[in-house]
Order: C-alpha cells, then sequence, then structure tokens
C-alpha cells in the first residue's frame, strides 16, 4: 500500500500544503505568498504573518488534497514544521495539524523546518537519478538561516559552522533596503548584480575567531553603509523608493533606469564577497570531513551567481527554485524516515523558535 503524507508549513510568511507518495512522488504542492502584504513595511511582520496564516491555512490545505486526489482515509500521516521559525505562525501550521490528526485519527509527525531544506534536495535528486551521496556536506542559506551540517548516514547531523549575526538572505535584504529597493531584496540583487562589475568595489571576508567555519556577514553590511554614506546617495535612494511607492511591481528595466552603474558595481561587489564566504567555508568543511558531496538548500540557493560559483571539486546538488523557497513539499520529504522509523509525535509538541537540527 502506498504511503501518502501531508505536510504543512508555516514557519515564516508563506502558508504551505503538499502530499508527497512513496518518498518521491509529488502529488500536489499548494503555496499562499504574503509577499505583497509585508513588502510594503520592508521585511516580514510577524503579527501580520500570523493573521495570513489563520486566513490561508484550511484552503491551502484543501486545495493540496483536492490537487492530490486523495481523501483522508488514504494519508499514512501528517507532517508539520515545528520549529525553528516565528513562534506565531508556527502555533498555525501546528494547531490545524494536530486537530486534523486528534479529529482523522492519523499520526503526527514533526518536522524541523532546516531539515525540509536537506530533504528537499535528498527528493529531487533521486527523482533525477543522481542521488545524494553521504556524508554529505549540507550549506542551508536563506533569510533566517546560514548553517554547515555533516550529514551522515540514516541522516544524522552535525553542525558545523554558523551565523554569528545576519544571516546570508537576511543580509541581502537589508542591503536591498538600505538602497531604497523593494523587499525582499535578495532576488532583485541578484538581477542587477548581472549588470555590474564585481571586482570594481571590494569588501573583505569577516575572518572569523573560535570557530573558523562560522560565518559574519554584520561587517559586510556595514561596508555597503560607509560606501553609501560616502558617495552622496541620498537623491538615487529617494528615486528608488519613490519608484516603489508609485507601481508596487517595478519591472527590471523600470529598477535600471534608477541604479546607475556605480551603484549595480556595489551590487555585485557585495554579491561576490557574500558567495566567496560560503564557498570558503563550504570548500573548507568539506574537506575536513571528507564529504562525498555537497547539499546547498534554502531560499538563497536560488541566487544565479552561487549556483554558478559552486564549483568545489565534488558533486553538488541544488534543489529547484520552487523547493528553494519555503514549500512544504520539503516538510512530506523529511517524514518519510522518521514515518519508516516510527517517530511520530503527541499532540502535546509544542512549536520552537529556535529548533537545533543537532546538539
Amino acid at each position: 500500500m502506498a504511503v501518502r503524507i501531508l505536510a504543512i508549513e508555516s514557519s515564516c510568511d508563506e502558508t504551505a500544503a503538499a502530499v508527497v507518495e512513496d518518498e518521491v512522488c509529488v502529488l500536489s504542492s499548494v503555496v499562499a505568498s504574503q509577499l505583497d502584504e509585508h513588502a510594503k513595511y520592508g521585511g516580514v511582520v510577524p503579527e501580520l504573518a500570523s493573521r495570513e496564516h489563520l486566513r490561508a491555512i484550511v484552503p491551502v490545505v484543501r486545495a493540496a488534497m483536492a490537487e492530490a486526489q486523495t481523501d483522508w482515509d488514504g494519508l499514512s500521516a501528517i507532517a508539520v514544521t515545528v520549529g525553528p521559525g516565528l513562534v506565531g505562525s508556527l502555533l498555525v501550521g501546528l494547531t490545524y495539524a494536530k486537530a486534523l490528526s486528534f479529529a482523522r485519527k492519523i499520526p503526527l509527525i514533526g518536522i524541523n523546518h532546516i531539515e525540509g531544506h536537506i530533504h528537499a534536495v535528498v527528493l529531487e535528486s533521486r527523482l533525477a537519478g543522481n542521488p545524494v551521496e553521504l556524508p554529505a556536506l549540507a550549506l542551508i542559506v536563506s533569510g533566517g538561516h546560514t548553517h554547515l551540517y555533516e550529514v551522515g548516514e540514516q541522516f544524522t547531523y552535525r553542525l558545523l559552522g554558523k551565523t554569528r549575526d545576519d544571516a546570508a538572505g537576511e543580509a541581502f535584504d537589508k542591503v536591498g533596503k538600505l538602497l531604497g529597493f523593494s523587499y525582499p531584496g535578495g532576488p532583485l540583487i541578484d538581477r542587477l548584480a548581472t549588470f555590474g562589475d564585481p571586482r570594481a568595489v571590494r569588501f573583505s571576508i569577516a575572518k572569523m575567531k573560535g570557530n573558523a567555519l562560522d560565518f559574519s556577514f554584520s561587517g559586510l553590511k556595514t561596508g555597503v553603509l560607509r560606501w553609501v554614506e560616502s558617495h552622496d546617495m541620498a537623491r538615487e535612494i529617494e528615486a528608488r523608493r519613490e519608484l516603489f511607492r508609485m507601481n508596487p511591481h517595478p519591472s527590471l528595466e523600470d529598477w535600471l533606469t534608477v541604479t546607475p552603474q556605480a551603484t549595480r558595481d556595489l551590487l555585485a561587489g557585495f554579491q561576490y564577497t557574500v558567495i566567496k564566504e560560503l564557498m570558503q567555508h563550504a570548500a573548507a568543511s568539506a574537506e575536513a570531513m571528507n564529504a562525498k558531496s555537497v547539499i546547498i538548500s534554502g531560499g538563497v540557493a536560488c541566487n544565479s551567481g552561487l549556483r554558478a560559483g559552486a564549483k568545489l571539486g565534488m558533486p553538488v546538488h541544488f534543489p529547484s527554485h520552487a523547493l528553494s523557497t519555503d514549500n512544504a513539499v520539503m516538510i512530506a520529504a523529511a517524514a518519510f524516515p522518521k514515518y519508516q522509523r516510527g517517530e511520530f509525535s503527541s499532540l502535546s509538541a509544542t512549536a520552537h523558535a529556535n529548533y537545533p537540527l543537532s546538539a
């Protein structure tokens, strides 16, 4: 009999549900984005995110079940993100999943959001006939996370390094906001950076005391701020803000008209430095643990510069763009090994803002 898992993800600002069968067959995937709701504030507003999840959770799950053409009796388990993330957002998904589990007598499986990002790659690599070889190095890089993990046999995890301040995606978004671009800044910086010279504006990489595999992007962000302050960019920045006020969805050409070459070079140099730090640490980690392959996942895995620059002398696996950003397919994928081991959660499971993947 086929094993079907309904998964729910609500850790930040996307309400997602998916049904996956037998580990690799994606029967449905539905994502309700809150991007337009938060863009006007320049970032995610936690209370607003929770309210939007409340509005979306029931129709999103219903849509996923309908798309999968399955009923409740056809489900083997319900998987749900329990952390890390915004507690209010997590509670919406978790409470609904627990209610479904209780009412329908379906086992519940709590999933770590970061582990989901790892399994998004595992699922798609199996589908492509190029499975991830273990042990693997996993670089999880997004708006909320920049972590390096050793992924061992049976999907055991050991934390090798993490950011001490901003996550890489957070640094992208903050630099975008500083320069007057719309939220989220990361995807737009990636597109505009292709029009700049990455070596015209140079930044240094942080040298870490203690764990040399840890990351730090706050100094780089400060370097961009100092550059802006020394180049009298007030009018240029205001022009970009006015563009967004007049048009909530500017085209790339619109942004280019209010972004001079010097700023394009600045963006290219910033992105180049972020990618260089990520790759230097990934290379050192992979060598130290004798990794057979590398997994790069999370929202920043969509970045074209990162995908082009990930040359580590071993197989590097990225997820598709659809499974890089938050989704429920990855939560279902992470649930299958737990289902097979009988690792189910009780109805007393709680949400965790911080939820370590390894001890």
